[in-house]
C-alpha cells in the first residue's frame, strides 16, 4: 500500500501552534510506523505553504517547533526529502477529481484516488482534528461533463498511529522464523533497542508463530509506552493507561522479578548494559509470553529521554 500525506486535512483548523505541533506529532507518529513495515508516506512539495492557523504557513508554525530535531526532521521532509507524490503522480491538472462536491484535483486525495482507481492501492494519512476525519473518503474521477461519466472509489483514511498500524500488521505476512521476528523487531519499534545477541536464546526453541506473534504485541505495547512523554519529559495518560493495563496486577504482561528471584538468579539476569559500555547490569523487568515460557528484559525505568533496551529474549531464566 502506498500512503500519501493528506494536504487537504491542513485547512487553518488550529487556534494556536501548540495545538498544531500536538496533531502533527501524531503524523509524525504514523510516518514512523509506516517506515516500520518498509513504506514511506508520500507528502506534497506545496504542503509546507499550507496553513495550519489562519495567517500562518505551516514553515512559520514549525520554526516554532519547541524541539530542534522535530523541526529539522519535518522541514527536511516537507521541502528537500520527500518523498514527493508530484514527482510520479498519476493524474493531472485537467482530471476533474472531487469529493463531497469539492475538487481534490491537485491534491494528495485526487492523487490517492486515481492511483486507487487504476489498481495501485493507496491510503492516506491526515491531520485531527480536521474536516478530513472520516474513512473511507469517498472520491470521484470525473471522465466528462455527463453526471454518469465518472469513475468512483473509497479511499482509506487514518488519522492515528494505532489503527494505520493495526491494518499495516493485518496485511504484513505472516512470521515464519525466529530470525524474521529479529528482523522485524529492530526495524519496526524504533524506541527499542535489541543487544547483539539478544534473540539467540530464543532459537533454541522450536518456532511457534503463535509465540512470534505475541512477542511482536509486547514489543508494539513497550514501543507506544517508551514514546508516552509530553514536552516536560512526564507520562501523558495515555502511557498512565499503558502502564495500569499492563504493568499491574497478577496477570500483567509486564513486571519485574521479585527479590528472591535477583537473589537466586542475579548472575543469569545479570547482562552487558547498552546505556553504560563496558559495564553490567542487573535486568529484572520482562515481558510474558505464556506459550513456551518466553520472556525477554528490558531496561528499567522508562525514560523520555532514551530507547528502551532489550538484552534477553528466550525461556524462563528464573525456573524455579
Amino acid at each position: 500500500m502506498v500512503l500519501i500525506a493528506n494536504d487537504k486535512s491542513i485547512h487553518g483548523q488550529f487556534p494556536d501552534v501548540p495545538s498544531f505541533h500536538a496533531s502533527f506529532v501524531d503524523m509524525l507518529a504514523m510516518r514512523r510506523v509506516a517506515r516500520g513495515w518498509k513504506r514511506e508516506v508520500y507528502c506534497n512539495r506545496q504542503m509546507a505553504q499550507t496553513e495550519p492557523i489562519r495567517g500562518v504557513p505551516m514553515s512559520k508554525a514549525v520554526a516554532g517547533w519547541p524541539s530542534e530535531a522535530q523541526r529539522r526532521a519535518v522541514m527536511s521532509w516537507l521541502t528537500r526529502g520527500g518523498p514527493f507524490w508530484e514527482d510520479q503522480n498519476r493524474h493531472g491538472r485537467d482530471d476533474w477529481i472531487e469529493s463531497d462536491g469539492e475538487v481534490v484535483t491537485d491534491s494528495a486525495v485526487g492523487e490517492a484516488a486515481y492511483r486507487c482507481i487504476n489498481g495501485v492501492s493507496t491510503g492516506l494519512i491526515s491531520l485531527a482534528p480536521s474536516d478530513w476525519n472520516t474513512s473511507p473518503v469517498s472520491v470521484a474521477w470525473r471522465l466528462s461533463d455527463e453526471p454518469t461519466d465518472q469513475r468512483s472509489v473509497e479511499v482509506e483514511n487514518w488519522w492515528d498511529a494505532g489503527s494505520l498500524e493495526a491494518v499495516l500488521e493485518r496485511t504484513a505476512p505472516p512470521l515464519a522464523s525466529w530470525s524474521q521476528l529479529a528482523e522485524v523487531a529492530e526495524r519496526r519499534f524504533d524506541r527499542l533497542r535489541f543487544s547483539d545477541g539478544c534473540f539467540k536464546p530464543v532459537t533454541g526453541l522450536p518456532f511457534a508463530k503463535c509465540s512470534a506473534d505475541r512477542l511482536a504485541v509486547c514489543f508494539a505495547i513497550l514501543n507506544r509506552l517508551a514514546g508516552c512523554f509530553d514536552e516536560n519529559q512526564a507520562r501523558t495518560r495515555e502511557g498512565q493507561r499503558i502502564v495500569d493495563q499492563h504493568f499491574k496486577g497478577a496477570r500483567a504482561l509486564f513486571s519485574d522479578s521479585a527479590e528472591t528471584e535477583k537473589q537466586k538468579f542475579k548472575r543469569q539476569l545479570t547482562f552487558d548494559d547498552p546505556r553504560k559500555p563496558g559495564e553490567r547490569a542487573l535486568f529484572g523487568w520482562h515481558g510474558k509470553v505464556t506459550h513456551q515460557t518466553i520472556r525477554f528484559h528490558f531496561s528499567w525505568p522508562i525514560l523520555a529521554d532514551e530507547p528502551v533496551y532489550i538484552v534477553y529474549v528466550g525461556p524462563k531464566i528464573t525456573k524455579r
